[in-house]
């Protein structure tokens, strides 16, 4: 009977089969020990030469590491083994002997591991965060479908920017030009006119000339978008949306963020309320803390990392000036200088992982800003017929994937929590 290794509690005394490969190998003696994993966990395999033919004893105790194996033996319950059992081998079937295994137990540097990510990934520790990174996703995924969301699919191919056109990939479009996405939030905002409350959760790509730990040039974003709603409504979601995620993936990957050596301590204070800090305040802040900026100046990454750090839990910056952000935010009615946007910052010096605000519902005044913004006016016909047909104050955001992995997993660098990173000098593998 063939059983996955995460299966094994129930079936020890039992004969099974698994199949998998060699993670682990060592011989004392008269006995082989063969950790094999075979993607849902690992599992030592014992070989006892009395158990086996001689020739197949001699084969197991040279086996090179990644080897594909069907192993056939009684499952024993073994609190030193990996996962708690064993195997007692019975029959071994060499599916493919594998060549010299390029990455050894001894250290190997970034570009190394880099160029191997195709093998990089068989690691425990990218299998753990894979394995966060999937629970992530099924999180986000489940709280908006438990709230009445519909999910949309943003198109990757656009004809204009949506955040701002110094990151964009160009590309041929049967002889036109056309951009890979920034964002799926403008098709969004069609769908909430539609649907009333939307998510979509893609890829997108940002051609930012950027070497630092939080970019990556092409990640993935989940971005709800919800119809008659403003900025405390659109705080208010991203609030308890964060609190959601960080519970459920807590809660199903202790034994993940426990191997990757995360402290769980600060992610259990992730609760609501989160402060709320104005941007004219965070200034202030970041005065008091020998970090000044100018008022009208975006907040850089460095900046972020101070003000995260102030706090215990994610902290809302919001109504920055109207100057450092996209087209489409609505200018604050009471102070016209801010919008009515908002940055969620996640502690332990991690930055922004979430980015939305309230949008210009105006026609006049959103032509008037693609006018400043410089942007093809007739490239947005179709998001101005929003404002024509039946316009309602609306509100959004969207929170990058890798970013909130990394936070979660105690992760330096993004390019750990995306199974193929493309970074500004790398596309490949």
């Amino acid at each position: 009977m063939r059983v996955y290794v995460e299966e094994m509690h129930g079936h020890v005394g039992a004969e099974v089969t698994i199949r998998g490969w060699l993670s682990h190998r060592r011989s004392s003696g008269k006995l082989h020990f063969l950790v094999v994993r075979d993607g849902t966990g690992t599992i030592q395999c014992v070989v006892f030469v009395k158990d086996v033919p001689a020739d197949l004893f001699d084969r197991a105790g040279r086996l090179p590491l990644e080897s594909s194996l069907e192993v056939t033996g009684t499952v024993r319950a073994d609190p030193r083994s990996p996962g708690g059992h064993e195997l007692a081998v019975g029959d071994l079937r060499v599916v493919q002997e594998a060549r010299e295994y390029p990455i050894t137990p001894k250290e190997h540097g970034t570009a190394f591991l880099l160029d191997h990510r195709h093998l990089w990934l068989r690691s425990s520790r990218q299998h753990a965060i894979m394995r966060v990174r999937a629970s992530v996703v099924r999180a986000c995924r489940d709280y908006f479908d438990g709230r009445g969301f519909t999910l949309l699919d943003a198109p990757i191919f656009t004809p204009a920017a949506c955040e701002g056109t110094t990151t964009l990939f160009a590309v041929d479009y049967f002889g036109a030009p056309a951009y890979l996405t920034q964002s799926g939030q403008l098709y969004m905002e069609a769908g909430a006119m539609a649907f009333g409350k939307v998510y979509c959760f893609g890829p997108t790509f940002r051609a930012e000339k950027s070497k630092t730990r939080r970019h990556l040039t092409e990640f993935w974003m989940i971005e709800p978008e919800v119809a008659f709603a403003d900025l405390e409504d659109d705080m208010a979601l991203a609030e308890d949306f964060l609190v959601e995620v960080v519970r459920r993936v807590v809660a199903e990957r202790r034994a993940e963020l426990a191997l990757l050596e995360r402290d769980t301590a600060p992610l259990a204070r992730v609760q609501k309320p989160f402060p709320r800090l104005r941007y004219e305040d965070a200034l202030t802040l970041l005065a008091e803390k020998g970090k000044p900026v100018a008022f009208g100046d975006d907040l850089g990454g460095d900046e972020e990392t101070v003000l995260s750090e102030h706090f215990d839990r994610p902290v809302l910056v919001h109504r920055y000036p109207v100057q450092c952000k996209a087209f489409y935010m609505k200018p604050d009615p009471i102070d016209p200088r801010l919008a009515l946007c908002v940055d969620v910052l996640a502690p332990e010096g991690c930055g922004e992982i979430i980015g939305g605000g309230q949008r210009e519902d105006d026609l006049d005044a959103l032509e008037r800003r693609i006018r400043a913004h410089e942007l093809p006016l007739e490239a947005f016909g179709w998001y101005l017929d929003l404002r024509r047909y039946g316009s309602v104050p609306h509100a959004g955001f969207g929170m990058g994937l890798e970013r909130m992995v990394a936070w979660l997993c105690g992760q330096r660098h993004v390019r750990e929590t995306i199974p193929f990173p493309r970074l500004l000098e790398r596309l490949a593998p």
